[in-house]
């Protein structure tokens, strides 16, 4: 069985986006009313400059009792944030996430068109069981060599 790539498995083709200029408190509203993880944060026409997830929310906004109101997504995104192109197998998508630590990965073609955001939720548990073995594996041998 063929595995699937990361623009199959996107559960939600539409792209949330903001420009650089919006408050947290207009991010996260979006994010929740689509039901959503992350927003891309955008210049025009189409360029992706970062992306903002709820862990941002979370530790960069709340924890620190920043003022959503106040506190544009620019001050609080992750800049230029990795991409992967849409035929990435799933696996090897969830691996870049688990050892990198993050959720999401922008989809984005070979014109640098977005085309959608991978969450780990995505994944299927078969992928993901692929993902963790491949993970141990690299650690195994990174501690073998040193």
């Amino acid at each position: 069985m063929t595995e699937r790539t990361v623009f199959q498995r996107v559960s939600q083709k539409h792209i949330l986006r903001v420009g650089p200029q919006a408050n947290v408190r207009e991010a996260a509203g979006i994010m929740t009313r689509a039901g959503c993880g992350s927003v891309l944060v955008m210049e025009a026409p189409d360029t992706l400059i970062g992306i903002v997830t709820e862990r941002d929310l979370m530790t960069r906004v709340l924890a620190k009792g920043m003022d959503p109101d106040h506190t544009t997504v620019r001050e609080i995104m992750t800049p230029n944030p990795l991409c992967v192109p849409p035929e990435t197998p799933v696996a090897d998508a969830v691996v870049i996430m688990l050892e990198r630590g993050f959720r999401h990965l922008p989809i984005v073609s070979r014109g640098n068109k977005i085309l959608g955001v991978f969450s780990v939720r995505d994944a299927l548990p078969r992928e993901i069981g692929n993902a963790m073995s491949q993970t141990e594996f690299n650690e195994q041998v990174n501690d073998a060599l040193g």
